[in-house]
Order: C-alpha cells, then structure tokens, then sequence
C-alpha cells in the first residue's frame, strides 16, 4: 500500500453509534458527523500501519510474557496481526472514519477476526503511547531510507569530483570572480555540507531511539508490564524514563524537520548554482534533457526545473519546522489533541526531503561540466591577483603594501583590457621593480590552483586525495545499496 494519504471520501463512514468507538461506553450519543470528519486522523496516520503493527505484536509478546495473555490468546493476535498486515499490504483492507486512526481500525479488524481476544491486546498501554511508538518507529525507518538516500547522492559528488579534479573554474565571493579553483574542490565542498547532515540525521535517530510503550495514557500503568522487553523487541536503545513525557514529548520530530530544513537549505543553495551555471549567461555546465523542460511559447527554452523545484520546496519544509515548533510550544503537560497535527507536517517533510534527494543523487552524476568555458572564466576577472600579492611577500614586501601594489596593478589592467598574466614583465615592474621573470609561473590558472597544497586546498592533488577519503567514508556506512 502506498505511504500516500488517501482522502477522506475514500475511507468508509462505517456506522454513527457512538457505540462502535472503543470509547463509546462513556456517551449517550453518537458524534456529530463533521466533527468525526474533523476530528479523524485515519486519512493520513494509516501511513502508520506497519509500524502500528509491529507495535502490538510486541506488546502482546510482551503481554502473555507477563501472564497477562494465555498461549491461545496470543497465538490468535499474533495470527490476526500477521492477516491484517497482509490485507493492507495488498489494499484489501477498508478504513474507517469513524475508528478515527490507524490504531482504532487495526484493533476493530482484529477483534472483528478473532473475537474476545482482539479486545485484551490494549491491557496495558494507551493510544497515547502507542502513537508515541508508532511515529519514532515510522521516523526511525524514514531516517534511514533517508540516510541512504543521501549517501548515493553523496558518493554522486565524490565520483564526479574524482572526475574533474583538475578542473579550472572560477571560485567567487559575493558572487565575483576572487580566485582560481577546480570544479572537483566546488563539488566537494558540496558533499561536505551533506556530510554534516548525514551526522545531524544520525544524531537525530539515536535521541528518538527510546521506547514510549508502556507509559499508557500518562501515568504508567498497574500491570505487570516489562517494558526492557517491548524496547528490544522494537530495536529500541532503552525505554523512555518518564511517562509524562513520554507521550507528550515531539521533540524528536522537531529535531527531524530542523534537520531536513538544512538538507533542503544546502540542497537550496547548490540548485541556486546550478540554475545560474546553466544560464546563457554563466553557460559552465549543461544537464541531460531529462532533468529539464521547455517552455509552451518559446521553443529554444531549456529550463533546469530540477533545481528550481528543489530550491522552491526549501521553503516548504522550513514551514513545517516552524509549524512543528509552533504546534508544541504552549502545550501543558501530558498529551493534548493537538499532538494529531504532529502527523502531516511530519510526513510531508519526509516525503519532500525523499523526493529532494533522489532527483539530485539522479541528476548530480549526469552533470557535464564545460572544461573550456570554465577555464576561460577563470582567466577573467583577475583571478590570480592573491598569487601575485603572495609573491610580492615572498620576495620581502610587507603584504599590505603588496596588497596596494596589486591594486594598482588590477586598475591598470582594467583600464588597458588586460589581464595580470597578459602584462607584459615591463608593465609589471612599473608597480614594483622586485617582480622578476618568475612572476608569470604564479599568475598562471594551473600555478595559482596547484600551489594551494595543503589538506582542504584546491590544488588537484589534494581534490583528487580527499574525493578518495570521502569515498572511504562513504564505504564505511553500513545497510545502504550502493
């Protein structure tokens, strides 16, 4: 089954007897139809089915463990479990409005399966709790597919920043020409602002890997329950320490969606560039058809949408955080009802951030840097103008009088139309007698880049060294296809 929400008038109203919640015994009516619409989160918390499931099913392990199920009774909710996994699996499965969530739907269908049995399988916890569970569960999962995601975006980078380590293009502050770079070293700096958040998901997914289950509406429970027992068999790190906040703690999605927005933010900020380098204007890359469109009218057009949807859903997760943030900041302690809208702004954020990350692990590979154009931009702009401040310092001038020498030296080639490495020895000497013959082997493109020879320059060799230990990292992450 999709994890798509399906809308509400796919869903069955089943019944208006308030009798037909598991809540019912307390009212005297049934709930006013808007208001069981209204109320509903079933439309989009099923996506929770799975891990709904795999919630009970070690609930009641833990149940009949505890002497709270018999050997009967717990084969029956196991066997239920398993059949109505299958049916959802295989969209036979019909949701209700009226059982309001995932949780209430599942235990209907179970009870509807196996009878009396169906009903004991909530001794013991809440649906406080078990959406606690269930949503840590959903997100520990997500975090991973997402992390994998990442990665092959990542090694993406890596592979095309091996390829294109010798590269020249123009590196920019305040988005003018300031000094000579290679491709690959752009691209890496790229995989490093994905590898922080790689740690930052990583980070994430170990804070949120506690257990709520067991805390019940708030206060735990009277039953024997072992709530060691139901963490393990969850994969859960340890059970959470207090039941108060156990079931009104979102902390962990708030953090998800801070992280997400730096991934969208990063990713924001590399489609912003490769939107202005596909430009006629910039012209220093092109990306395959696919990742593009025309336009209707004007038929020479080849627009990066990729990039430009990308950039535009940044804003979209960086809503749902402040949605997130704003939804929890006035809550009193325990649970409130306003933990249900928790859910979408959540799921579309993991939708999104998904959706995000495969377009650019498809696309980044595909990327076709234009050697030439980027060469002959670096050339402009008088991008070795530092390299000839340094050789100035290197030769005994103090740097900030070398700094003016330049200076002087830029304005005069501005006004002549020339470039520092286009001057003839003669021009340069009219600024400072001490520039030798010498000088034109660091005014070079290939001279300026290759003399940055330390861990983190842009020099060839030390690109081509750290696309190679970023792909040690890479190597090393466990569960992800490569």
């Amino acid at each position: 089954m999709s994890d798509k929400k399906t809308s509400a008038d796919q869903l069955s109203p089943q019944g208006d007897d308030s009798t037909i919640k598991p809540w019912g015994g307390r009212f005297s009516e049934a709930t006013d139809a808007f208001v069981e619409r209204f109320t509903a989160s079933v439309v989009f918390d099923q996506r929770l089915y799975r891990q709904d499931i795999r919630g009970s099913l070690a609930h009641a392990k833990m149940l009949h463990a505890a002497g709270l199920l018999t050997d009967a009774d717990a084969t029956a909710i196991q066997q239920g479990l398993h059949t109505i996994l299958a049916q959802i699996e295989a969209g036979d499965f019909q949701w209700s409005i009226a059982l309001e969530d995932v949780h209430m739907n599942i235990e209907a269908r179970l009870t509807d399966a196996i009878g009396i049995a169906g009903k004991k399988l909530h001794t013991g916890r809440s649906r406080n709790d078990q959406v606690a569970t269930d949503i840590r569960l959903y997100l520990r999962d997500e975090i991973d597919s997402i992390g994998c995601e990442l990665t092959r975006l990542q090694r993406g980078m890596v592979e095309l920043a091996a390829r294109e380590h010798a590269t020249i293009m123009p590196g920019f502050t305040h988005l003018q020409t300031a000094q000579p770079i290679t491709f690959g070293h752009h691209v890496l700096a790229w995989n490093e602002m994905l590898e922080r958040d790689y740690s930052r998901l990583q980070d994430c997914r170990k804070r949120l890997n506690q257990s709520p289950l067991g805390a019940a509406a708030l206060a735990g429970t009277t039953y024997p329950i072992d709530r060691q027992l139901t963490a393990s068999l969850l994969g859960f790190d340890k059970p959470t320490e207090n039941s108060l906040d156990s079931v009104s703690d979102r902390d962990f999605a708030i953090e998800f969606c801070a992280v997400a927005a730096l991934i969208t933010a990063h990713l924001s900020r590399m489609s912003e560039e490769l939107v202005l380098w596909t430009s006629s204007q910039f012209n220093f890359v092109n990306l395959p058809d696919r990742f593009c469109t025309g336009s209707s009218i004007m038929p020479q057009k080849k627009n990066p949408d990729v990039p430009e949807l990308v950039r535009g859903k940044s804003g979209r997760v960086n809503g749902h955080l402040v949605a997130l943030l704003t939804l929890m900041k006035s809550q009193p302690l325990a649970y409130n009802k306003d933990n249900q809208e928790d859910k979408e702004p959540l799921f579309d954020t993991i939708d999104t951030v998904k959706d995000c990350l495969r377009a650019f692990a498809d696309m980044v590979p595909a990327i076709e840097p234009k050697r030439e154009v980027l060469y002959e931009a670096a050339r402009r702009g008088f991008a070795t103008a530092t390299d000839l401040a340094d050789y100035l310092v290197r030769k005994g001038v103090a740097f900030r009088d070398a700094h003016e020498i330049v200076g002087k030296a830029v304005g005069h080639g501005v006004k002549m139309g020339k470039d520092l490495a286009e001057m003839s020895l003669a021009e340069l000497q009219a600024f400072g007698a001490m520039i030798e013959q010498d000088v034109y082997a660091v005014l070079t493109l290939e001279g300026s880049v290759n003399a940055r020879n330390h861990i983190g320059g842009t020099a060839p060799v030390q690109v081509k060294a750290a696309a190679a230990r970023a792909a040690v990292l890479l190597d090393a992450r466990g569960g992800c296809v490569k």
